[in-house]
C-alpha cells in the first residue's frame, strides 16, 4: 500500500454519500439493490462500522459492517467492502480489514463475519490464508439473483467467514507467521472458471453439495491452496470445544 492511503472512520453525510458512489462503481447494481446512504448512517449510529480508505481527501474504498448479537455476545457482520479498480492490488483491502479488527477489539467485540462467493478463490485466499478466518457455513442463494454483473446471473451462494479476532490463528495469519497450506483431511477443488454460464452453474451446484456434506460432518474450511488446475479448499475437523 502506498504511504498516502489513510484509513479512518466515516462519520459525515458526504462520507456516506461517497460510499454509495464507490458501491455503484464496484457492483454496478440496479438502484433497487444499491444500499442508500441512509444505511451507512444507521450502521454508524447503531454500533456498526463505516470505514474509509482515503488518498488525500478522496475516498477510494470503504467497508461497512452492521452490529449483531449471538449467544448474548455482540459481533459485526461486515456487509460490504469495495475498492475502486484503479486502487486494487495495493493492499487497501487488507488495511481496511486490519483497521476494522482493531476498532472492533477496542470495543470488546471479538468476532466479525462476512460472506463471500466460494468460486472467487482470490477472495478465499485472502480471507482464509491472509486473515485467518474459517468457514463452517454454506448459504445457498443468500441475496437472490441480483442485477450485478459480478454475480454472473447465478444464485448468490455464499460461504460465511468467521474471523475470531483475538485467536492464535488470526494473530499468526495477520503477522505472516502461517505457513503455506499443503495438506488436509479433505479438499474441495475449484477448477479455473470457464466462460459459459451453464458450466459455472453446474460447478456451483456440485461444490454446494460438497461443502454442505463436509460442514454437516463438523469440518471447517481453513485454508486455500492454488494448483495449476485451479484451487483447493482445505478442510479439517473443527470444534469450539
Amino acid at each position: 500500500m502506498t504511504s498516502q492511503i489513510q484509513i479512518r472512520k466515516c462519520t459525515t453525510l458526504p462520507d456516506f454519500h461517497r460510499c454509495v458512489e464507490i458501491q455503484k462503481h464496484v457492483w454496478n447494481e440496479s438502484d433497487l439493490e444499491t444500499e442508500p446512504y441512509t444505511t451507512f448512517v444507521v450502521a454508524n449510529q447503531t454500533g456498526g462500522q463505516v470505514l474509509g480508505a482515503f488518498d488525500g481527501p478522496t475516498m477510494v474504498g470503504f467497508t461497512m459492517a452492521l452490529v449483531g448479537v449471538r449467544d448474548n455476545a455482540p459481533y459485526l457482520h461486515s456487509h460490504m467492502t469495495g475498492v475502486l479498480p484503479d486502487y486494487r492490488d495495493r493492499k487497501i483491502g487488507r488495511a481496511l480489514k486490519l483497521f476494522q479488527r482493531e476498532e472492533a477489539l477496542s470495543r470488546d467485540i471479538r468476532l466479525i463475519e462476512w460472506t463471500f462467493d466460494p468460486l472467487e478463490t482470490r477472495n478465499a485466499h485472502f480471507n482464509l490464508n491472509r486473515l485467518g478466518a474459517i468457514v463452517r457455513t454454506y448459504i445457498p442463494n443468500f441475496y437472490g439473483i441480483t442485477s450485478s454483473p459480478l454475480h454472473r446471473n447465478l444464485p448468490t451462494d455464499r460461504l460465511l467467514a468467521e474471523w475470531h479476532l483475538d485467536s492464535k490463528r488470526t494473530i499468526a495469519a495477520i503477522t505472516n507467521l502461517t505457513p503455506d497450506p499443503t495438506e488436509a483431511p479433505a479438499t474441495i477443488h475449484i477448477p479455473k472458471l470457464e466462460s459459459t454460464e451453464s458450466s459455472t452453474s453446474t460447478l456451483q451446484s456440485n461444490i454446494r453439495s460438497e461443502f454442505q456434506s463436509w460442514f454437516s460432518k463438523h469440518y471447517a474450511a481453513t485454508s486455500l491452496r492454488f494448483t495449476p488446475a485451479g484451487a483447493d479448499y482445505l478442510l479439517q475437523p473443527w470444534s469450539d470445544f
